[in-house]
């Protein structure tokens, strides 16, 4: 089942943050487009996204940061900078920490391309 687009849902983990499906495509190369909420108390504990076979890739784009806590973590980016964030959450393990003030919001862009010999 697909999931719901443009309507708020509770996001992975049960860890407090909400999504919402924007756009996705399953193919010729599978993508989606996220907007993430993280409510004061809201956090994502460190974790990989394994996907058999293939290769995961994700941009994170922070919209606006959390006033006390929300920090992004990742154990091996690709790219990082204060506001966006691009990295294989399939290999690098990556954790949000507890939102104690304010509400952050991401925009998130992921795709999966087939497996080869290149990282």
């Amino acid at each position: 089942m697909a999931p719901p687009i443009w309507r708020w849902v509770r996001g992975r983990q049960a860890s407090g943050y909400d999504k919402m499906l924007l756009a996705t495509l399953p193919i010729p190369l599978p993508w989606d487009c996220y907007l993430l909420r993280f409510p004061t108390g809201s956090e994502i504990p460190p974790h990989t996204d394994p996907v058999t076979g293939k290769r995961h890739y994700r941009l994170n784009i922070v919209i606006r940061q959390a006033d006390v806590g929300g920090e992004f973590f990742c154990a091996d980016p690709i790219y990082a900078t204060r506001r966006i964030k691009f990295f294989r959450p399939d290999r690098s393990e990556h954790a949000v920490s507890r939102v104690e003030a304010g509400t952050r919001y991401v925009l998130s862009i992921g795709w999966v391309r087939r497996s080869t010999s290149r990282p």
